[in-house]
């Protein structure tokens, strides 16, 4: 039991300390000397992760604005495990495609910051300038690669949107803090209780722009086109990186305000997320369904994706809130295996992330088929997978609630979404190679981050009870 002023905050000052050192480390290397920089963003995030560990159960609060209560220690936990898949899958491609590593390093580390932070915020400003902090780093990663007009356009784009949904945000916190007198979450949730302010149009506007900017960052339909693009024209792995970090942190916060903060008002806001929720599945898995290219079809299905965390999110009870933890952990791993795999796969001169680029990959490479294989079937929900558990306990947590229809558009996205992950498995296996290149050797150290993923995404699928448990405690420390 700890109970230092500074001990929530200290997850987040290893994260910021290794980003300090990687910017030293890079301004002081000389030109063309070799220096482990991801190794020392590693060390930073293993020690975030440690500190989370020895925090479990304190409920440590900073500054009246920052906790430490399990759920968010929880999300750290699949951060710090996104950050250390994100920075081994980079040992290969950082080289390869020139990227300017400190920077590189730096910024994916900041972002984390700013991930964690939304994550253990309890007030909406803290929560905002989080979200601004991981916004700015991972707008930055996205153009990383300069040289390449595909990249900053996407940068650029997203920029503009990014900042267009965090005015939404921000005024939707003017509004609440008009109404209630408070920006901290528990005060707000009790003056909103108190006060009987259900119907009070003031309140709703605020919710309602509250919502649109949480449903930006979770890619979420009619908020989602800026996905595609910028999923496209980022590198490979700050893809992955984005549809797994920037969705477990906004998520995080989505799940904090809303099912804390704004719990009295569920009445009002659960109608409006019923119908994202159901949009998203919808629309991320139909239009997944048309797209060649394996880093747009992987946004469409992170759209999808999305839409079953917010349903669970719709649900709201402690089966629901639960889900929606294991849910992150499960997609987490399996994404983040998946574009892992295209990082590697592609070359400074083309991507290779087309679907006629995996066609014979299990000729040429077998691990690498075997791999993609098992990840794509833990996307589509196939046992012994955690995908499978992960989409079972969403569902079930909808029937269980009385949300059928909600779990009905689900199970028929989710089964519509098997179609274009099994088409890359029969393009991979049945379809012979054409005069393309042969794709790269794959680096030791990014395979056994790879075999690390696969044997998280079968452990989940096979002995989930550990995490759900483990889910089911971090819920009850914040509701």
């Amino acid at each position: 039991m700890t109970s230092g002023q500074f001990d929530a905050v200290i997850p987040i000052i290893c994260v910021t300390l290794a980003g300090l050192v990687v910017l030293l480390a890079e301004a002081f290397r000389r030109k063309g000397e070799h220096m482990p920089i991801g190794g020392l963003a590693i060390i930073g995030l293993l020690g975030a992760g440690a500190a989370s560990i020895l925090l479990w159960d304190s409920n440590a609060e900073s500054f009246g604005a920052v906790t430490a209560d399990n759920f968010a220690l929880f999300v750290n936990l699949v951060l710090v495990g996104v950050g250390i898949l994100t920075v081994v899958f980079s040992s290969q491609t950082v080289d390869r495609d020139r990227l300017p590593a400190g920077e590189y390093y730096a910024m994916l580390l900041f972002a984390i910051v700013g991930m964690m932070l939304m994550g253990q915020a309890t007030d909406l400003l803290v929560i905002f300038l989080a979200l601004e902090t991981m916004s700015i780093a991972v707008y930055i990663l996205t153009g990383i690669r300069r040289d390449q007009q595909q990249s900053t356009e996407a940068a650029f784009k997203y920029f503009l949107l990014g900042a267009f949904a965090s005015s939404f945000f921000l005024y939707g916190i003017a509004f609440l803090y008009g109404v209630t007198g408070t920006t901290n979450i528990e005060r707000m949730s009790t003056a909103i209780a108190a006060q009987s302010m259900s119907g009070n149009p003031m309140i709703l506007l605020g919710i309602g722009l509250l919502i649109v900017g949480f449903a930006f960052k979770v890619a979420a339909v009619p908020f989602h086109m800026w996905s595609p693009d910028a999923y496209e024209g980022a590198p490979t792995i700050v893809t992955g990186f984005m549809s797994t970090g920037v969705k477990a942190a906004a998520i995080a916060a989505f799940v904090r305000v809303f099912l804390k903060g704004l719990d009295p008002m569920i009445a009002d806001w659960a109608p409006v997320l019923w119908w994202i929720a159901a949009a998203t599945m919808v629309v991320g898995t139909v239009v997944g369904v048309a797209q060649t290219s394996l880093k747009r079809m992987l946004a469409y299905s992170s759209i999808a994706h999305g839409g079953y965390i917010l349903a669970a999110l719709v649900v709201g009870t402690d089966v629901g809130k639960a889900a929606i933890l294991f849910y992150l952990a499960a997609y987490a791993l399996t994404n983040l295996g998946a574009f892992g795999i295209i990082a590697i796969l592609g070359t400074r001169e083309r991507a290779n992330d087309d679907l006629r680029d995996y066609a014979g990959l299990w000729h040429t490479h077998p691990a690498l088929a075997t791999l993609m294989t098992l990840f794509l079937l833990s996307l589509g929900g196939f046992p012994p997978t955690a995908g499978f558990i992960a989409k079972w306990y969403v569902f079930s947590a909808a029937i269980g609630s009385g949300y059928y229809g909600l779990a009905i558009i689900g199970v028929l996205s989710s089964v519509v979404s098997v179609f274009f992950y099994l088409r890359i498995v029969v393009m991979m296996y049945m379809t012979d190679r054409d005069a393309r290149p042969i794709p790269p050797p794959v680096h030791p150290v990014a395979m056994g981050g790879l075999v690390a993923a696969l044997i998280g995404v079968l452990y989940l699928g096979v002995l989930p009870t550990r995490l759900i448990d483990l889910a089911q405690q971090s819920i009850s420390t914040i509701f």
